[in-house]
Order: structure tokens, then C-alpha cells, then sequence
């Protein structure tokens, strides 16, 4: 065995702490606690069960779960392990975590033959460093102080008086049968008691049962004229005493590891059963339903699940009319602390390090996308809660009951889409239908109207102004009736790019010529640089963003303001900006009026609907350019498409000839008056 009072400076590695459910535990927190941190390292503590630690008492195992939440508190990784050998089993963990030195209590003395833990671990492990704590009694103890009654809490007396009264009853039954029976056999009589009362009632009134008989066949051997003295005889009854001795102690173990395996299964049907009524709950109430059952006839206990509202905020549970009667009324202080564990992600109240006091436990449901809200729990033995199972079972209720709740969510979320989805395609038929409809009477009204205002002899002077009005009503409306039409089609797929290399120059034009109408009597400056290369669009539609664009200037400046029309290449994109001086976007809204009917006022004398900006952002998007807006420092808006350039075809040799593009030779920028 290697034992250190301190480790050297260098390979500390991590550090576990064997608690082994006595006195000594917390001394044994502290000093790996002490270690670790003075090497930076992480540590460890565990606890072995198994039929020798059980012996020891129910209070001793809480005070030792206690000690290991503390442990956890300051860092550690804890762990409860089940094994026969203590030794094999905290050696097994130390190599999986590369643990290398080993802190635990020294033990007391004990009989000859019981070889002490310190040495079975270093002969498990050889190469792990002992730390051997000093223990309270050993190191410095108190005059008048009583030990610990409470940490090996005595069997039930009842248990004893029916051991003793199965032997005696052998005995009344067997001993008269010594005349017929040899000793032997009487004996077996005997450990057959033995082994049914181990079975039933435990180790030690087994073992009492063992010396009853024990003692009654040496009692009623020399009254029968039995020579008790021959050797035979006493080989018989020593082997009696030693095979129930034995017997006793390997059928407790059976029995205690025949209850664990009972508590396992229980456990985990609990859970199989819990996660396959969650996978068929479709709302929000049918969790809460499936949770609070599942908790009540697994621990006993009523729960409530608190989910947040869009900020953030925890909801009061809703009343139930048929609400059981362990259903927790929860206090404003409960809500607090619930809101605690929400925003912390952290458990909190009884047996926690945060609020023990506080009568319930609150659980976070995390799912793997974020935290959907808090499991408020609230069971009637609150030490319970520091049994390992009983808290692994809680914790595995709240994530599955997390998972069913994100589950859910999405549910929902995917049925709004679909819901929305036909709503969208519903809205864009009904769109296309009614603008087909009307685009051809629309038409025919503009060409009557236009009629109108040519002919012969002329109208007079009243007459001519109304029939201009006419005439530019029905544009707007024809304008209108398009945008609908032109955006059910984008949206539905219907529309196809002719896509050929363009000159962005007679593009603008274009769309100046057929815009000329509606921009009335404000100053168009364009500023188009020379040279600008080739760029792959479908003519027609950019015109019809750009249209909408200068229509969009017309309907928001007044008379006589200026709209710059201005193109550029620019990290392999063309850039193409239409701006304007007049009052520019309302603020922050700059990237909504993109939405489809979106208006910058909602209410507003200027007609139009809100879809101009989203069929040009559509246009664009389509031709995989991207477009934005923003205020001017000065005042007014402008509005900024881009197209990527790529690499343009080249020219046959017969075509190189100067193109007739009425732009200035001795400047970049035209000015047009309309």
C-alpha cells in the first residue's frame, strides 16, 4: 500500500474522494476538495453499495448522499456504484476517469482477518496514490462524547422474536426425533429454518436463529444419552453453526441484491412506460395530464409544469376543475423561485443547494433547443429526494417530459406553416384570377380613355382635364391590376427569366420612356458611367423594377423634386441606385415596406397597395441579386439593387462597332426634363 500525506507538484492528475457511508465522509469531501484545488485539478467522489454498506443504516446512506450533493456543489464529479468488491469497483473507476490519487478515510482496527480497505484498493490499483485521512476519533477525541447512535439504526425487534420462535418451533418439532435421527440430520432440519428465515426477514435474525439451534441441540443432545464429547458430534454441530452462519450471509446478499434489481426494473418500466404515453401526446394539456399521473404513482407526489410566456416570464399554472387533490397551489414566492431555475437552467429547493428549505423542487425542463419551462414537484418525504434513484428517475421525468413539450412545439409550429402555406397559395389564386380578369376590361378602358383625350374636333377645356383624369386613373389601376398579377405568378413559380446579356443603359431608358407619365414635373438625373459591362437579366422584368421604382418616386416627392437614377460596377456586381429628395422612409421600417402590402402609412391619401417594393425584391431575388433601402443624410430615399456581372460572351468581330447611345461624349451624367 502507498499512502502520502501530500502529493508532489507535478502528475496530481484527478483525484477521487471513497466515502464509505461512516463518520469520516466529510473529512474526506474536504480533503480531496483541498487537493484539487491546489493542483487545478478535477476530482471525484463516489460511493460504493452493496450488502456491507446497507448494514450500516438507512441514516448513515442519507448523510452520505447529503455529503455527495455537497461534493457536487464544489465541483465534483459524483457517482454511486454497486459492487461486491468496494475495492475492484472504485479501481475499475479511477482507470475509466484517469484518476490517480485516491482520498479516503484511515479505518479503525479492526478483527485479524478483515484486511482493510486501503490495502485491498492498492493492491486493486498499484499505481494509484492513497491519501488517507486522519479519522475524528483516532486523531483527537473528546472526553464524554457518545458516538453516533444514529449511524447503524438496530433492526426491528419483531424480526429477532420471530427468528428465535421459528428455531424454537424446529426445535419442539425436530428434537424428539433425535432417538430415531442422527445429530446430522437433525441439523439439517435446522439450516432449513435458517435459510427461510434469511430469506425472509434478513441477515441478522437469521444468524440468531443459527445460535437458537445451535444451542438447543447441544441442550437436548446429552438428555436423549447422546455422548455430546465424541467427535463426531462436535465436527456436526460446529459445521451446523458454520454452514447456517454462512448460509445466512450469502442468502441476506441474495436477498438485498433481489430487492436492488426489483427497484431497477420497477425504474426503468416506470420510465419505458412514461416515454411511450409522452410519444402519443399531441397538446400541451396532454403532457401535463401524462406528467402529473406518472409523478403521482411513481413518488407519491403532485407537480405542476410552468412554461414562459413570449418574454421570458413564467405563467401561473391554469385552474383544473377536476384537479386532484395533491395538485400544488404554488405562492408567490414559489413563482419566484421557479422563475430562478428558469432563468438559471439550474434545479432549485428541497435537497438542493439553492432554497432547501423550500417545500418543492423545481426542475428545468431543458430541451435540446432551449429551456421550455420549470417542473415544480413537490413530494411528502423530501429525503427521498437525495436517494441517487429516486433523483435520476425525477431528472429522467423532467427531460422526457422536456422533449415531449419541444415535440409538441413543434407540432404546432409545422401545422401553422401548413395552414399558412395554403393560406398563401389560396391568396395567390384567388390574386391571379381576379387580375386576369380584370386586366383585359382595365386595358381596353386606358385605350378609351387615351381615345378620348385625342379626339376630333378637341374637347374643351373642362372636358379635356376630366378625360386626362380618366386617363390617368386607369393607368394607376391598370398598374395595379399587373403588380397582382405579376406577383401571384412570382410567388406560385409561374414566372420564367429570359435571361440575355443586356446593356443596363437602354434598360433605364426604357423605363424612363414608359414611366414618363407618372413622374409629372420632377427632374430625372441620370449617372451611368461609360463603359459598363455586359450583365445577364431578363430585360422586360428589370424594366418592371425599375418602373415601379420611379412610379414609387413619383407617388412620395412633391412637384419639382429631383430622382437620381445612378449605376455602377462595383467587387464583381453591378450596382443600380434610384434616389430621391423628398421625405425619405419611415424609420427603422426600411426592410419591411419589402413585404408584401406593407405601406409605409398605412393610412394614406396616395393610392396603391404595398406591392411594388415586394415585386421588385422578388425580381431581383429571382436573378440573384440582393436589394436594400435607406435614408439619405440629407433627406430623401433611396432604393439599390445588385446583380452579379459574371463573364459576358465575346463579341463577334463583325459587330465591334460604336453603338448610337445618345449619352454625353464630354460627360457621365444626362439630365432629362419631363
Amino acid at each position: 500500500m502507498q499512502s502520502f500525506e501530500s502529493t508532489s507538484s507535478s502528475g496530481f492528475g484527478a483525484a477521487v474522494a471513497v466515502l464509505r457511508a461512516d463518520a469520516c465522509d466529510e473529512r474526506t469531501v474536504a480533503a480531496a476538495a483541498s487537493l484539487a484545488a491546489l493542483a487545478q485539478a478535477p476530482w471525484h467522489a463516489v460511493l460504493v453499495e452493496n450488502a456491507q454498506t446497507r448494514r450500516r443504516g438507512e441514516a448513515a446512506r442519507l448523510r452520505t448522499l447529503e455529503l455527495l450533493r455537497a461534493a457536487q456543489a464544489r465541483g465534483a464529479v459524483t457517482a454511486v456504484l454497486e459492487g461486491h468488491d468496494a475495492a475492484a469497483v472504485v479501481a475499475g473507476y479511477a482507470r475509466r476517469h484517469g484518476c490517480a490519487t485516491a482520498v479516503l478515510a484511515r479505518e479503525r482496527a479492526s478483527a485479524w482477518w478483515h484486511t482493510p480497505f486501503a490495502r485491498r484498493l492498492a493492491r486493486a490499483a498499484p499505481g494509484l496514490d492513497l491519501v488517507e485521512v486522519a479519522a475524528p476519533g483516532l486523531a483527537a477525541p473528546s472526553a464524554g462524547r457518545a458516538p453516533d447512535a444514529s449511524a447503524d439504526t438496530p433492526p426491528a425487534p419483531r424480526r429477532y422474536l420471530a427468528a428465535v420462535g421459528a428455531s424454537l418451533g424446529t426445535a419442539l418439532v425436530a428434537l424428539p426425533l433425535l432417538p430415531l435421527l442422527d445429530v446430522a440430520n437433525v441439523g439439517m432440519l435446522f439450516l432449513l429454518t435458517v435459510v427461510l428465515v434469511a430469506i425472509r426477514l434478513g441477515r441478522g435474525p437469521a444468524i440468531a436463529a443459527t445460535l437458537v439451534g445451535f444451542c438447543a441441540l447441544i441442550l437436548a443432545a446429552p438428555r436423549h444419552r447422546y455422548d455430546v464429547s465424541e467427535f463426531k458430534y462436535t465436527v456436526a454441530l460446529a459445521v451446523m453453526l458454520a454452514v447456517g452462519w454462512i448460509t445466512a450471509r450469502l442468502t441476506s446478499d441474495l436477498r438485498e441484491q433481489a430487492q436492488a434489481a426489483i427497484g431497477r426494473e420497477a425504474r426503468t418500466r416506470a420510465l419505458y412506460e412514461f416515454a411511450r404515453a409522452l410519444s402519443v401526446a399531441l397538446q400541451t394539456e396532454q403532457v401535463f395530464e401524462i406528467t402529473r399521473r406518472f409523478l403521482a404513482r411513481s413518488f407519491d407526489a403532485g407537480a405542476a409544469i410552468l412554461l414562459p410566456d413570449d418574454a421570458g416570464r413564467l405563467r401561473w399554472p391554469e385552474p383544473r376543475a377536476d384537479a386532484e387533490a395533491k395538485a400544488p397551489v404554488l405562492s408567490v414566492l414559489d413563482m419566484a423561485a421557479a422563475q430562478w431555475t428558469f432563468d438559471h437552467a439550474a434545479p432549485a429547493g428541497a435537497g438542493t443547494a439553492t432554497l432547501p428549505s423550500n417545500p418543492f423542487l423545481y426542475l428545468p425542463l431543458l430541451a435540446p433547443m432551449r429551456s421550455r419551462g420549470v417542473l415544480a414537484v413537490r413530494v411528502p418525504d423530501v429525503a427521498a429526494l437525495l436517494v441517487p434513484e429516486r433523483r435520476e428517475l425525477l431528472d429522467a421525468f423532467a427531460a422526457l417530459a422536456a422533449i415531449a413539450l419541444e415535440r409538441v412545439h413543434y407540432v404546432d409550429v409545422a401545422q401553422d406553416a401548413v395552414v399558412r402555406m395554403e393560406g398563401e397559395r389560396l391568396r395567390n389564386s384567388l390574386l391571379a384570377a381576379l387580375s386576369h380578369d380584370l386586366r383585359t376590361p382595365l386595358t381596353g378602358l386606358v385605350g378609351l380613355s387615351e381615345s378620348l383625350t385625342l379626339s376630333r374636333p378637341p374637347l374643351a377645356a373642362a372636358q379635356m382635364e376630366l378625360a386626362h383624369a380618366l386617363r390617368d386613373e386607369a393607368r394607376r389601376m391598370s398598374t395595379l391590376v399587373a403588380n397582382l398579377l405579376d406577383m401571384a405568378r412570382i410567388q406560385s413559380g409561374g414566372v420564367k427569366l429570359n435571361l440575355q446579356w443586356q446593356v443596363v443603359e437602354e434598360t433605364i431608358g426604357s423605363a424612363l420612356r414608359a414611366c414618363r407619365w407618372q413622374l409629372g414635373g420632377r427632374t430625372v438625373e441620370t449617372r451611368i458611367p461609360r463603359g459598363l459591362p455586359l450583365v445577364r437579366f431578363d430585360a422586360t422584368l428589370l424594366e418592371r423594377v425599375l418602373c415601379n421604382l420611379l412610379e414609387n418616386a413619383g407617388k412620395y416627392t412633391p412637384l419639382g423634386a429631383r430622382v437620381t437614377i445612378a449605376a455602377r460596377a462595383e467587387d464583381g456586381r453591378l450596382l443600380v441606385a434610384v434616389c430621391d429628395d423628398g421625405p425619405g422612409l419611415p424609420a427603422g421600417r426600411e426592410d419591411a415596406l419589402f413585404e408584401k402590402f406593407v405601406r409605409g402609412q398605412q393610412e394614406s391619401p396616395i393610392a396603391g397597395v404595398g406591392l411594388g417594393l415586394a415585386i421588385c425584391r422578388a425580381i431581383v431575388e429571382a436573378h440573384g441579386g440582393a436589394m436594400r433601402a435607406w435614408n439619405q443624410p440629407g433627406a430623401g430615399a433611396c432604393f439599390e439593387f445588385s446583380l452579379a456581372l459574371g463573364e459576358p460572351p465575346p463579341l463577334p468581330e463583325a459587330d465591334l462597332e460604336p453603338h448610337d447611345i445618345d449619352i454625353d461624349t464630354d460627360t457621365d451624367t444626362d439630365k432629362h426634363e419631363h
